[in-house]
């Protein structure tokens, strides 16, 4: 576990990163196709995606570390996780009695969440409900993402592909070698992402998780650098473009988090020009463009006007 203080300003963030050929979250319910909001064609990507993706870095920037463990890692048995913190704490506790509810003592229970939150990063960091068959208790975890949303209407396609081999013998006599399929993509789309911090749900005194400001910097880590180690070749090429962090002077803040977000502003870049995605004269220009396929065809500003002097700015 870490010996850093926990985390005492609030934070928000904006986070932009871009796919090429390929697609950024499938939707099960819809033959995988990448998601999408029918009413404006904007591609999404939901926040348990991006979530897996920085626990996927964590566990491989820091596989033995004390206090990184991860709870929601693949093929885990979360009852078996929350046996470890029975072990821990009240370790001459019996089988029977340990299916029970949380100990009827408050401290005795709360030493079981936060063995929890020490041992395990992502519950310090996005909290958890452990309260499944062996009960661990329940947090809230201070970082919450919303959903990606690209910047501009996407238009998925789909590609036929052809295996060069049969999965059975009886197949390859049926059908011979040859199998088609589908895959999905996305030619080009930058997606900008919502994320916040919060120091009340990190701090022990308001019996948060302890998130500290160490978790805060492998958080920063992790969000530049997840896409480099989940290469796949559904996922195309995908990279994480900017990160501006909002950082309060305080724990509860300094300002509302909405009007932060709404001072980075997209823009489309053509011929030398920017037009900010949705303004009027981005409207009356754009209708004849080439549709956007790199990094290079946006620009990102930051309205620092009136910007209150509590509130810090950081570019990464």
């Amino acid at each position: 576990m870490t010996d850093s203080p926990a985390v005492q300003r609030r934070h928000e963030f904006v986070l932009y990163f871009d796919v090429t050929d390929g697609n950024p979250n499938g939707d099960p319910d819809a033959g995988n196709l990448p998601r999408l909001d029918p009413e404006t064609g904007q591609g999404l990507v939901s926040d348990v995606a991006l979530k897996r993706k920085v626990r996927n870095y964590v566990a491989l920037a820091h596989p033995e570390a004390p206090g990184h463990e991860i709870y929601m890692s693949e093929g885990a048995t979360l009852n078996n996780q929350h046996k470890k913190a029975w072990s821990a704490v009240l370790p001459d506790i019996t089988k029977a009695e340990e299916q029970k509810k949380l100990p009827k003592d408050a401290a005795r229970a709360q030493e079981l969440t936060s063995w929890m939150c020490a041992n395990f990063w992502d519950i310090r960091t996005f909290g958890a409900v452990m309260s499944t068959g062996v009960n661990a208790g329940q947090v809230r975890g201070p970082v919450q993402f919303a959903f990606a949303r690209s910047v501009e209407p996407i238009l998925p396609l789909e590609i036929s592909i052809t295996r060069m081999a049969a999965t059975t013998e009886q197949d390859a006599l049926d059908k011979g070698a040859r199998t088609m399929g589908r895959k999905h993509i996305v030619p080009y789309g930058l997606y900008r992402a919502h994320g916040f911090v919060s120091a009340p749900l990190a701090s022990h005194r308001t019996k948060g998780t302890g998130f500290s400001d160490a978790d805060l910097e492998l958080l920063w880590e992790a969000l530049g650098n997840m896409f480099d180690h989940d290469r796949s070749a559904a996922r195309g090429q995908m990279a994480t473009r900017k990160l501006i962090v909002f950082r309060h002077a305080s724990a509860l803040g300094n300002a509302p988090a909405h009007r932060l977000f709404d001072r980075v502003r997209t823009d489309r870049v053509h011929q030398g020009m920017a037009y900010e995605i949705g303004s009027d004269s981005y409207l009356r220009n754009t209708d004849n463009w080439p549709a956007a396929r790199r990094w290079e065809d946006y620009a990102v500003r930051i309205d620092r006007d009136g910007l209150p002097d509590s509130i810090e700015i950081i570019e990464m």
